[in-house]
């Protein structure tokens, strides 16, 4: 077995491989919690869609196929009843708005279920949770080295060393 950079699992690894590692290990956790957010996101809105839709169609329905569809349901009533043409009209306009309201509320329960979801809200609190431990860890404070003499170089280690910490 081997840790993610190589090196054998029980040895001991400097601090530059154990914060690369650890920074390459942040960096895939970060990646994966997006990934899973996007994820997340795009099934509530797909669910949000296909209730969109379906109240879409129910209002479409109702509105350009209630002429048509009255006229040929109150006269197919008419031929199969010998009722008078009023009520037939009025069953045939019942019949309509009943079909309708089923379609809403196929529309109402996906409208619901997308309304539900928590999955992006689960993947943020996963995210900020993680951001809190890491925020608490400390790196140990680095020893000067008098060896090095104090140019523009020494500078821009110190200033890498203070941005990593």
């Amino acid at each position: 077995m081997s840790a993610p950079d190589g090196s054998p699992v029980g040895a001991e690894r400097s601090i530059g491989q154990l914060f690369a590692s650890a920074t390459t290990e942040m960096s895939a956790l970060v990646h994966d919690e997006i990934a899973l957010a996007k994820a997340q996101l795009k099934q509530d809105v797909k669910r949000g869609a296909v209730g969109g839709g379906a109240f879409t169609v129910a209002g479409v329905l109702l509105v350009f196929s209630l002429p048509m569809l009255n006229f040929a349901l109150a006269y197919g009533i008419r031929t199969w009843s010998g009722w008078n043409m009023a009520i037939c009209f009025v069953l045939s306009f019942a019949a309509n708005v009943l079909l309708a309201g089923l379609l809403g509320l196929i529309g109402l329960v996906f409208a619901k279920k997308a309304k539900q979801g928590k999955g992006p809200q689960k993947t943020a609190a996963s995210f900020k949770e993680t951001a809190g431990v890491l925020q608490n860890a400390k790196p140990h404070p680095r020893p000067e080295h008098p060896a090095l003499p104090y140019d523009r170089g020494h500078q821009a280690i110190e200033a890498v060393a203070r941005s990593s910490s």
